[in-house]
């Protein structure tokens, strides 16, 4: 037999093995946790994030900045994905889940330098994972879901350090207004929550409205500004003739043809709102257009009218006002009408406003943001979620912790004593884990324009005295009693958080071997000669 040597994959397939694709994984989630580092805490610093399109982002947000970068690596793409779980599951604390699955990773490759096994390192940093669920339930606080101003406080925490911190007790007492509104026996759907934005104004002067708000006006100046014991129609065709498919000719040879073609027009239009009219509405939403000649008859019979509604917008509104979208006029009739006691036009700097207030439904409500420019009432939107996601979190669970890294600095000195216990090498693994959780107190007195090793020396001090609410307290830039100081934090934030990171941080370790297949030349895509020639280089 010939020795020839056996092809198993294509020549273009690129191959990283054992350390080399373990570093190389490790050296990319370290440098998402970097990027994101600087944004942690109240004296966290922001993002500027510009598109292809020239689109400007300026966020801390941690979820925003990972979903806005357009990120290759697939070890960094994994971190992304607990960022997304942490955003999804509970609202808040992406920045210290990737931060800490980072330096997990990046204590677990001085343990590879020694030679211990990724599989050890992995079964300790779960045993490590679980013990710190344990002290976590064991150190938090019960609280009643009575209690509004621990509320306030933990939706204020989630605010400090982004744009909406000048006003956040304004905001604070809407975020908690809002969900406990929509909280239903500890069923919590933030998707209840509308936000509507109004340019103009400062951010103190955002206001909660029971209702839907939409950004729309009225279509016509003869329709009435308010309208009471509104009867609301949702209809999602056009008001308007339809226009042919297909390209189409209309022959008319004389004068009487052309009036009788107008006439008819007007009669089908005249129809329409007819249609309307029988079934007892005195306020229609559209999803599409409105014909002009039927705004102007709509204003006649005093109806209020707005248009190109969206989806999402026409959805709300149903569910706020108990009526049901109809896309056949002939199905409209007076039990398909939504309820409610006012509906008025409102005039916000240059855009107008529609306001539907005294739903049916008790838990529709809107929040109208006001600031001086998109940018900053995006960021004013991504805090107040934060904010919804943290007070939520606490109505369900019934739980909080004590910020100012003080809960990770507990959690670190009681895991370092359950290792002690242990006498295989995965008590190293638990130190590791044990450290990397010092790394959040740390990066919040860096991020300060602190020492952080004076700081991380005094809390662990503080702890080690039995002193286990002893945290960072920024506003003050000293270590004192963060429960006194009302920095609070949801439970199910640190759980997740210790969670996602621990799993990413295990999935990324047991990588040995990357194979990466590049795309085929043949099946892309190129839209000019230079993209040819580019795609062959």
């Amino acid at each position: 037999m010939t020795d020839k040597p056996i092809t198993l994959m294509p020549e273009d397939i690129q191959r990283i093995l054992g350390k080399d694709a373990q570093r190389n994984n490790i050296a990319a989630a370290k440098m998402v946790s970097d990027i994101l580092k600087t944004t942690l805490g109240p004296r966290g610093m922001d993002k500027m994030l510009v598109s292809p399109t020239n689109d400007i982002v300026v966020t801390n947000d941690g979820a925003t900045i990972l979903s806005e970068m357009q990120i290759e690596h697939p070890a960094a793409k994994m971190m992304v994905e607990i960022a997304k779980t942490q955003e999804s599951e509970v609202g808040d604390g992406t920045t210290t889940a990737v931060m800490l699955a980072g330096k997990l990773l990046e204590n677990a490759e001085k343990l590879l330098d020694n030679k211990i096994h990724p599989t050890v390192i992995s079964k300790g940093y779960r045993l490590a994972a679980e013990k710190a669920q344990e002290i976590l339930k064991d150190v938090s606080l019960k609280i009643s879901s009575d209690d509004e101003e621990i509320l306030k406080q933990i939706a204020m925490t989630a605010m400090t350090g982004k744009s909406a911190e000048e006003s956040k007790e304004k905001l604070a007492e809407i975020v908690v207004k809002a969900v406990k509104q929509i909280n239903d026996k500890g069923e919590i759907n933030l998707e209840d929550i509308k936000i509507e934005k109004a340019k103009g104004d400062g951010i103190g002067d955002t206001e909660l409205v029971s209702g839907i708000v939409i950004d729309k006006g009225k279509i016509s100046q003869e329709m009435p500004l308010v309208v009471r014991d509104a009867r609301i129609a949702l209809i999602d065709i056009p008001l308007e003739l339809k226009t042919p498919e297909l390209k189409t000719e209309v022959s008319i040879s004389s004068p009487e043809q052309l009036q009788r073609f107008i006439l008819q027009e007007e009669n089908s239009i005249k129809e329409i709102v007819s249609l309307v009219r029988e079934s007892g509405a005195n306020a229609v939403f559209c999803q599409k257009g409105v014909d002009d000649f039927a705004s102007f008859l709509f204003g006649k019979s005093g109806i209020y009218v707005c248009r190109r509604v969206a989806k999402s917008d026409m959805e709300k509104i149903a569910k706020a006002t108990g009526g049901k979208i109809v896309s056949n006029l002939n199905d409209l009739t007076q039990f398909e009408l939504g309820f409610a006691e006012r509906i008025q036009q409102v005039k916000k700097g240059d855009d107008n406003f529609t306001y539907i207030q005294g739903c049916k439904n008790p838990k529709a409500l809107t929040i109208l943001i006001h600031g001086g420019s998109m940018h900053i009432m995006d960021e004013i939107e991504r805090a107040m979620r934060d904010g919804f996601g943290d007070v939520s979190c606490v109505l369900r669970s019934g739980l909080v912790v004590p910020g100012g890294g003080a809960i990770e600095i507990e959690i670190s000195k009681r895991l370092r004593l359950f290792g002690q216990r242990l006498s295989g090498r995965e008590r190293l693994a638990v130190e590791e884990f044990a450290n990397a959780l010092e790394f959040i107190p740390v990066t919040l007195a860096e991020n300060a324009g602190l020492d952080p090793i004076d700081v991380l020396t005094e809390l662990k001090a503080r702890h080690d005295s039995d002193e286990r609410n002893a945290g960072l307290n920024l506003f003050e830039n000293k270590i004192g009693n963060v429960l006194e100081a009302r920095i609070i934090e949801p439970f199910n934030i640190k759980h997740q958080a210790i969670n996602s990171a621990t799993e990413v941080a295990n999935m990324i370790l047991r990588i040995d071997d990357v194979i990466a297949s590049k795309p085929n030349k043949k099946s892309m895509n190129f839209s000019n000669e230079r993209d040819f020639m580019r795609g062959l280089e």
